[in-house]
């Protein structure tokens, strides 16, 4: 017997269940749909390429002294000719931007004319931040190098052996080293600069400054804010590599000769007791190595990767080797004596035999552009930067041979066969 009304009551639930199963299933739907939704977008990501990155082009490098810092000067010129851009260099018969003195716009060419407009800095100053940065665009990379001070010390006593008072008493550099007050005095600081914390005089500071932790640390911190990279000399290839990355340039961006490098015959070797004693007399320096020792290797950990690394410093030598051939008569560095053409002779200092190079003969004009410029010592470059970017200003006089002599040689050289 059918009780009345009950269908219809059925017939409700019935609805409402299905309504309930519907709504699960379609929640169910949109969950999974979401989710598989967000696997896709995780796999759209790895599959777009990343958007591809642009040279920079403003850039300022910190030349320090005794540092490889010379090569990376010509890979500096080299870049700003490729791309025609304008270098701040010395004014007038300057050869450096106004070192040892403090550095001041007034130490660039044409300032006054071209104001923030300069695109490459990187000839030897000693840094002044609020100066630099009136020269150079707010969007201006920063980057130096450092070495290691104990091979950099010797290197400076055999290099500025005639120049530095504190040099020239010493026998050599362990007899230096084993009494450094001997010969350093403090009256003498500003002629005695390149024998002790010299990198640390180079960004600006005070090389006799006291080994005080908290100074130290701030002056880190300070290094830091001022520069965006900082490289190691005693891994220059390595450095090479994590600068064309981190500044988006090409492999022959950054293929280099050695440049104003030394005969072996003047290395003096440091016994234990004078390495240990220069951690010692350049402690400043010493702490700012391993400082930036440490962040150069977290540096390409987090961005290139050790494996990376190793197969990029091997195609750079490789193709390091193939410009040598290219280039080279004698496939590698010369002494002074056996440079054939005067005007390749790098500038020589003190009791070193800094090297140079030799090309072929049978190079043709394009070729021998491009091996030219990278051989080219320091102050010819400059030289020849300069008469470009200011020809109608008096030559720079370098005191040494210069490769273009004149307007006319220089058009000469530049028409390709």
């Amino acid at each position: 017997m059918k009780i009345p009304g009950s269908t219809s009551r059925h017939i409700k639930c019935l609805i409402i269940f299905s309504l309930c199963l519907g709504l699960i299933f379609l929640s169910g739907f949109f969950q999974l749909k979401n989710k598989n939704y967000g696997i896709l977008k995780r796999h759209e990501s790895l599959l777009i390429p990343s958007m591809p990155c642009h040279a920079k082009t403003n850039v300022m490098f910190l030349k320090t002294h005794k540092t490889a810092s010379s090569t990376i000067l010509n890979i500096m010129f080299r870049f700003a000719e490729r791309y025609n851009l304008t270098v701040a260099l010395p004014a007038g018969q300057l050869l450096h931007l106004g070192y040892p003195k403090t550095f001041l716009t007034r130490f660039v060419e044409d300032f006054q004319a071209i104001g923030q407009n300069y695109n490459i800095m990187c000839n030897h100053l000693r840094f002044n931040a609020s100066e630099v940065q009136k020269v150079m665009a707010a969007n201006t990379f920063y980057f130096s190098i450092l070495r290691n001070p104990i091979h950099l010390l010797e290197s400076s006593y055999v290099y500025y052996k005639n120049d530095v008072p504190a040099f020239w008493s010493s026998k050599d550099v362990n007899e230096y080293l084993a009494s450094p007050m001997k010969y350093y005095h403090l009256a003498d600081y500003k002629k005695n600069i390149y024998a002790r914390n010299i990198m640390w005089f180079d960004f600006g500071y005070d090389n006799n400054a006291e080994d005080n932790k908290k100074y130290i640390q701030a002056v880190l911190k300070e290094i830091e804010q001022n520069f965006h990279l900082i490289l190691i000399a005693d891994y220059f290839d390595e450095s090479m590599i994590l600068l064309k990355h981190t500044l988006c340039w090409d492999l022959d961006d950054v293929i280099y000769f050695k440049l104003n490098s030394r005969s072996q015959d003047t290395f003096q070797a440091l016994t234990p007791e004078s390495e240990e004693r220069i951690k010692t007399w350049c402690s400043l320096d010493w702490k700012l190595y391993l400082h930036f020792n440490q962040s150069f290797w977290r540096r390409i950990e987090e961005t290139i990767g050790l494996e990376e690394l190793e197969k990029e410093v091997n195609h750079l030598r490789t193709r390091q080797k193939e410009l040598m051939e290219t280039c080279l008569s004698d496939q590698e560095a010369v002494g002074k004596d056996h440079i054939k053409n005067k005007a390749l002779l790098p500038f020589q200092s003190g009791a070193t035999n800094i090297l140079g190079y030799n090309l072929k003969d049978d190079l043709d004009n394009r070729t021998l552009r491009t091996c030219q410029k990278m051989v080219m010592p320091e102050l010819q470059y400059m030289s020849y930067l300069y008469a470009v970017q200011h020809p109608h200003k008096k030559r720079k006089k370098v005191g040494l041979p210069l490769l273009w002599t004149s307007f006319q040689e220089k058009m000469q050289l530049r028409t390709p066969n």
